[in-house]
């Protein structure tokens, strides 16, 4: 483990003979995971500049607008945690100055080295938990265990979520491919004030083909050939299933992400493809989100807990009071055969 400079964030690698990875201090991304051999990075950096989250002020930095989703998106970077929020914060929540995914995305985190890796942990005040990951590298494989524990005297409903974020030049319009054991997937009802959107209603089908508003099949599969703002589809794994699983292939690498289907059942994909006009997007930036976790859709706490559901599966975990659960998971990086 070495600290080293991220694109102007503190960070700290661990290096395998095939791979590098990259996590920062302030928010725990996963910054990169670059396959040495090619020099591909799959995981996404911003196209604007990014800083440190406990810099941020909305009256210095107004190019990363002036909304809940500020504080994450100022120094946002490749696979970022989503705990134990999903989506937005009430007005409320916002007021008291949380975030869009909560707030292990702009505390800083302690890091210290453990045995092919490291690990690296936080205190979410706002919500009551703590947080531990360790990673560990193993040639082609980093290995991921993650512990969050409920510091209150009562039981919670949390979401939890794994933002795996894809972008250029491993992300390609028309060429990169994405293998997922999905089935039943559905629209998310929020996205459809967007008129650039291609989901036409709220609506149900089966993996990969999305009916869309001008009556065309759109195949998820491949990341969109033309601009689009997609919104956001939830998809439910296999459940027969013991593991679940995508693949995203291109630039002559494949990434792997590979977890217990029972921990994480539900696989989101949000696209942007130069929709966003508002800041700090502007119209720049192209990416695809692969969000692996225990909730569909990104939204409010209250409207998690009130949809329960979807297809008969949960929308969120319960974790005991002071209590904990750990999660196992793992990315793989190779070169595409």
């Amino acid at each position: 483990m070495k600290a080293v400079d991220y694109r102007g964030r503190r960070a700290f690698s661990i290096e395998s003979p095939t791979l590098e990875v990259v996590v920062s201090v302030e928010g725990g991304h996963i910054a990169a995971i670059t396959h040495k051999p090619t020099g591909v990075n799959p995981l996404w950096l911003p196209p604007w500049k990014s800083i440190e989250p406990t810099s941020y002020s909305p009256d210095k930095h107004p190019e990363y607008g002036r909304n809940a989703e500020s504080k994450l998106l100022c120094g946002i970077l490749g696979h970022n945690l989503c705990l134990d929020l999903f989506g937005s914060p009430t007005p409320d929540e916002a007021a008291l100055g949380n975030s869009v995914h909560g707030e292990a995305n702009f505390v800083r985190h302690e890091f210290s080295e453990s045995p092919g890796g490291l690990t690296h942990s936080c205190e979410l005040p706002m919500s009551g938990l703590s947080f531990t990951r360790r990673l560990k590298l193993l040639g082609e494989t980093l290995e991921f265990e993650e512990t969050v524990r409920n510091l209150s005297g009562t039981d919670r409903p949390i979401g939890w979520t794994q933002h795996v974020t894809l972008g250029p030049p491993f992300l390609e319009r028309g060429a990169t491919r994405f293998d997922v054991p999905g089935t039943k997937c559905r629209t998310f009802e929020s996205d459809f004030t967007n008129g650039k959107g291609a989901m036409a209603i709220a609506q149900t089908f089966d993996w990969p083909k999305m009916p869309g508003r001008d009556g065309k099949s759109y195949d998820l599969s491949t990341y969109w050939s033309e601009p689009v703002a997609a919104g956001y589809v939830a998809i439910l794994m296999d459940p027969h299933r013991d593991r679940a699983s995508f693949t995203a292939r291109g630039k002559g690498v494949a990434l792997t992400y590979d977890w217990k289907r029972t921990d994480f059942p539900w696989l989101g994909i949000w696209d942007e493809c130069h929709a966003r006009e508002h800041a700090p997007w502007n119209g720049r930036a192209m990416t695809r989100g692969m969000e692996f976790g225990a909730s569909p859709f990104p939204e409010t706490r209250r409207a998690m807990i009130e949809r329960r559901e979807l297809f008969g599966v949960p929308g969120y975990r319960w974790l005991p009071a002071r209590g904990s659960a750990t999660v196992a998971y793992t990315a793989n990086l190779t070169q595409a055969r």
